[in-house]
This record gives C-alpha cells, sequence and structure tokens, in this order.
C-alpha cells in the first residue's frame, strides 16, 4: 500500500513523493482530512473536445465540496475567519462570518460563472437535510476555468453541487484535476486541488491544521520549490504565455480553506487566514492584481458554541481557545500546508487539453528535479 503522506491512493507520488523536502510534521494522510470532522467531495465533470461550442462544452470543471463536521452535522458552527489578499474574486458568506465569527455551512469551491448553481445546491442540500433554522448563508468560492472550459455554457448546475456535498468522506482525498480544480492552471502547468496537513503540539495535547487549495494563480517564471526559482529553469511548454490568452500571466485567483481541530477564538481564526499569503509566497506569487487571492480559515473544536438561534434558552456560551501567546506554532503549520498544498495540485496532475485545443501541461517531474538537484537542494528518496 503506498504511503498517503507522500502518495496518492492510486500509487502517484505527491510532492514528498519527489523527495521534496518539507519541514514541519504532517498527519497520517497528510490532508484537511486529518482534522478531526472534517469530510471532502467532489463532483467532477470532464466531456467533449475540439473547438468551443457555447453551451455544448468542451467541458472541464466541477465542485469541491468541505464539510467542516462531516454530513452528519453539517449546520453546527464552527469558530471562523476570513482574509482577501486580493479582491478579484468571489467567496458568499464572508459579511456573516466577519459579524459573528461563525461558519454555520459547507464550503463549495467551483468556477466564477458557477456560484449561483452551487449557492442553490447547498440551499437544496441543507433544507433537504432539515437544519435547525430557516436561512442559510452558503460559503461559495471561485477561480476561472475559463482556459480549458465552456466557462460560460452553465455545465455546472445545482444537483452537481449537491452530489459533491453527498460524496464527502475523511481520509486520503484525490488532487489535482478533480473537483472545482478540474479545469484550473497553476504558474502555466495543469493545477488545481491540493491538500497537505501538519500536527501541532501545545502543552499536553496534539492537535491537526489542514489546508486545501484551489491552485488557478501564478506566472510560470514566478514558480519557487524548496526555495529555489525553478520556473524559468525548467524546459517545457508554456501555452499560455507563449501563444497569448485572455489574461496576463499571473492571472487565475487562488482558494485556500484553512481547518484545525485545536480550540481557538474567531480571531485566532483570522489570523490564521493571514498566514496563507505567507505559505503561497514560498511558491513564488506575487499575489496578481487579476487573481482573486480569498482565504478562509475554521476550527472544528468548541462544538455546540457560537449558535445564532431565534428562540435560545441559553444564558451564555463558552469557548475554551489556545492563549494569543501560544499562537505561533499554529501560523508556522499554516505556511507549511499551504506551501506543500499547493505543489501536491502541480505534482499529482497530467496534461490537459480543452476548449479550442487549449493545453495545460503537466508539471515535467524529471525537470523539476534535475533543477533542484543544480540548486544543491538536498532531495529525499523518491517513494511511491
Amino acid at each position: 500500500m503506498p504511503a498517503p503522506a507522500s502518495s496518492t491512493v492510486d500509487g502517484r507520488p505527491r510532492a514528498r513523493g519527489l523527495g521534496i523536502p518539507f519541514a514541519g510534521r504532517p498527519g497520517p494522510v497528510n490532508a484537511i482530512t486529518d482534522v478531526t470532522g472534517v469530510e471532502v467531495g467532489y463532483t467532477t465533470l470532464v466531456h467533449g473536445e475540439g473547438p468551443l461550442r457555447s453551451g455544448e462544452g468542451p467541458v472541464r470543471s466541477g465542485v469541491t465540496a468541505i464539510l467542516p463536521r462531516g454530513r452528519s452535522k453539517p449546520a453546527q458552527p464552527c469558530a471562523a475567519g476570513w482574509f482577501a489578499l486580493n479582491g478579484n474574486g468571489e467567496m458568499t458568506g464572508t459579511s456573516w462570518i466577519e459579524e459573528v465569527g461563525a461558519l454555520t455551512t459547507p464550503v463549495l469551491i467551483t468556477n466564477t460563472h458557477a456560484v449561483g448553481p452551487c449557492h442553490q445546491g447547498a440551499i437544496d442540500w441543507m433544507v433537504g437535510r432539515g437544519p435547525a433554522r430557516g436561512w442559510l448563508m452558503p460559503v461559495v468560492a471561485e477561480t476561472f476555468d475559463g482556459y480549458l472550459n465552456d466557462i460560460n455554457g452553465g455545465h455546472v448546475r445545482a444537483e452537481h453541487a449537491v452530489s459533491a456535498l453527498e460524496s464527502a468522506a475523511g481520509g486520503p482525498i484525490a488532487e489535482g484535476s478533480v473537483g472545482g480544480g478540474t479545469g484550473m492552471n497553476c504558474y502555466g502547468f495543469k493545477g488545481g486541488s491540493g491538500t497537505a496537513s501538519r500536527l501541532v503540539r501545545h502543552g499536553a495535547d496534539e492537535y491537526a491544521v489542514g489546508a486545501f487549495v484551489q491552485a488557478n494563480f501564478g506566472a510560470r517564471r514566478h514558480l519557487t520549490v524548496a526555495g529555489r526559482p525553478v520556473g524559468l529553469r525548467i524546459a517545457a511548454e508554456n501555452p499560455m504565455e507563449d501563444r497569448g490568452w485572455l489574461a496576463p500571466p499571473g492571472a487565475g485567483s487562488v482558494i485556500v480553506v484553512v481547518a484545525t481541530d485545536a480550540p481557538l477564538l474567531p480571531g485566532q481564526c483570522k489570523a490564521l487566514a493571514r498566514r496563507v499569503p505567507l505559505g503561497l509566497g514560498r511558491t513564488g506569487t506575487i499575489g496578481s492584481h487579476f487573481s482573486g487571492d480569498l482565504f478562509l480559515a475554521f476550527s472544528t473544536a468548541n462544538e455546540g458554541a457560537l449558535t445564532s438561534e431565534f428562540d435560545s434558552d441559553r444564558t451564555y456560551e463558552t469557548l475554551r481557545f489556545v492563549p494569543w501567546g501560544g499562537i505561533n506554532p499554529f501560523y508556522e503549520a499554516v505556511i507549511q500546508c499551504v506551501e506543500e498544498a499547493v505543489l501536491n495540485a502541480l505534482v499529482v496532475n497530467e496534461t490537459m487539453v480543452g476548449r479550442d485545443g487549449h493545453r495545460s501541461p503537466a508539471l515535467p517531474h524529471d525537470e523539476l528535479l534535475r533543477c533542484l538537484r543544480e540548486g544543491n537542494v538536498e532531495l529525499g528518496e523518491p517513494t511511491s
């Protein structure tokens, strides 16, 4: 059986499986699902080829669902906070998170023009499960997949969001061209979905911190791995730049969801979200003006607190939390997770051809490792 921290369930190497060094100690499956209760599901839509026939395809898209407390407790609040590095994007529901410091729905991630159907799908799914209250503020985030996908064709529908929610599970999860990340590109290579986790000691306790990234950002020349600027040194095609495209290099967007089972205040969750750009920066991004860089962090601890009900008979609620003076190891874990999650999205991928023959090449492993060796990076033994 492959080791899930370094390999996919079908035996393909993840970033650390190539021997790329990373700091910190990953959880058992090195994924956001190492956080107690978190489940992830996908709907992946790939069909058609050739020229764009708007409304007919080709289709390279999908939906990712992240359920903080799993399918059994979809409306139980979690302490949460969010942060925007660059606002050229969308993440619904954040005004309510800002107001009450709580996340009370699953998180869906899709393409830019599918936010509406996914929002409706989240409502349909939660109403069907009988939530405790009659109003919902779903969190739906997006990145742009129009280079490969018929993004204006309305191919992602509410039922696809429902399907992603219904398929959510814990344990090892797929990465690369799956779910909302299906049609995405990153640093001029095939991008998409990536995840990683770290374990953090706090006193006598141990907690997990996990990150999930929908990576659709970065210019090729900025790609940095293990501290080495490899983007300009990798001898590989770069069709999005070589042949010109609608947007300048680096456009796209990145959504990052950070989860932890450590007990945190809403303000501490927001502080974790503010550390996401430090992890992205390790991979080289400059935070392009045409990239929507939006981040959400939540804690699954303190179950039963942060409620907001019409007829609550509670006089008080209580939050247990890590003292601010002990928060730094969690910041470090976020940075490490985000860096590795981006590289997993790149490494666990294959070349994809989409609309009008648009091509997104896979990151070539051999070329990457050659550049790292030339940069005197001490690589570990590749695993499978």
